[in-house]
């Protein structure tokens, strides 16, 4: 699976990375690292990528299986 995260959603929150810090990381301004771009999870991931996409109050993350 992959997730991408819209850059003109996110919102600089957080939870995504508190949720499932091995996932997701943040920039130095707080916002999702990766937004912009597809990144593949590894299998092993999977449940904890899906829990921090579902953290996101603004809906910026996208799964894509």
């Amino acid at each position: 699976m992959k997730y991408v995260v819209d850059s003109a959603l996110c919102a600089a929150h957080g939870l995504c990375a508190d949720t499932a810090p091995d996932v997701f990381t943040l920039d130095d301004d707080g916002f999702n690292a990766a937004a912009g771009r597809t990144v593949d999870v590894p299998e092993h991931l999977e449940a904890a990528a899906r829990e921090g996409a579902a953290a996101c109050p603004e809906s910026a993350i996208q799964i894509q299986d």
